[in-house]
């Protein structure tokens, strides 16, 4: 097992995967202040990290001798769980803090 090949690679690929993505995400979201419909674009980018994983994989099969299969795999569920990893942290911080609920709008009572 060559465990920094496979670190490495997955790390890079996680990067690169989930920060395009992300960085899609918010460059067409950024001038629209309520997000509407997901466009085109936004769906074709989260094909981004599927691609880089897959790579990923491919790369350490293909630089590897003993134990490719188990290598690649390892690669591309460690990437998987770093590219969710990602994914959940630019939720968190790209969150709006401070915003609650609107208030609760009452209708005026009128006398029958």
């Amino acid at each position: 097992m060559r465990p920094k090949l496979v670190l490495g690679v997955a790390s890079l690929a996680a990067l690169i995967g989930a920060g395009s993505c992300i960085a899609i995400l918010f460059a067409s979201t950024a001038s629209v202040s309520v997000p509407a419909r997901p466009g085109l674009l936004v769906a074709a980018s989260l094909l981004l990290p599927i691609a880089t994983i897959i790579f990923a994989a491919v790369f350490v099969y293909r630089h590897t001798a003993r134990r490719r299969k188990l290598q690649a795999f390892v690669t591309a569920v460690l990437a998987t769980l770093l590219t969710l990893g990602l994914f959940v942290l630019a939720t968190i911080l790209s969150a709006r803090r401070g915003i609650s609920d609107p208030p609760a709008v009452t209708q005026p009572h009128t006398a029958s």
